[in-house]
């Protein structure tokens, strides 16, 4: 049962590592419909991984109570723990290319919101 956790955790990390990849490629190229799809594809796959990590927690509590050896699953999870820090470091890529372009946009609907009385867009009629 652990060993299928951990490979389940396993194959969520890699396909959120490819996905995010894939929105630092998109972002370059601004290629916004891509971002926007694959999204909900992440969310789904972040969810997974938090609830997989849950009850690979547990089932090693529960194994350790039991007086199993857990120091079995020991090569496999410092694989896992990898897998996650290079997702993180990846992940933090796309954040530092994504948040100057953020503020980038928010500093010019400030500037015109500003030029046009504190609306986005400026009503005649």
């Amino acid at each position: 049962m652990i060993t299928q956790i951990i490979e389940e955790l396993k194959k969520n990390t890699d396909d959120l590592y490819k996905a995010i990849l894939d929105d630092i490629e998109d972002v370059k190229k601004a290629n916004h419909e891509s971002l926007v799809a694959r999204n909900n594809i992440k969310v789904e796959l972040m969810e997974t991984l938090a609830k997989n990590k849950e009850e690979l927690n547990l089932q090693l509590a529960n194994e350790y109570e039991d007086g199993k050896d857990i120091s079995i699953y020991k090569d496999a999870i410092d694989e896992l723990e990898l897998d996650l820090r290079k997702l993180y470091e990846t992940n933090g890529k796309l954040a530092a290319i994504v948040l100057p372009v953020r503020e980038m946009y928010k500093d010019i609907i400030e500037e015109i919101t500003q030029i046009n009385g504190g609306q986005l867009v400026e009503i005649r009629a």
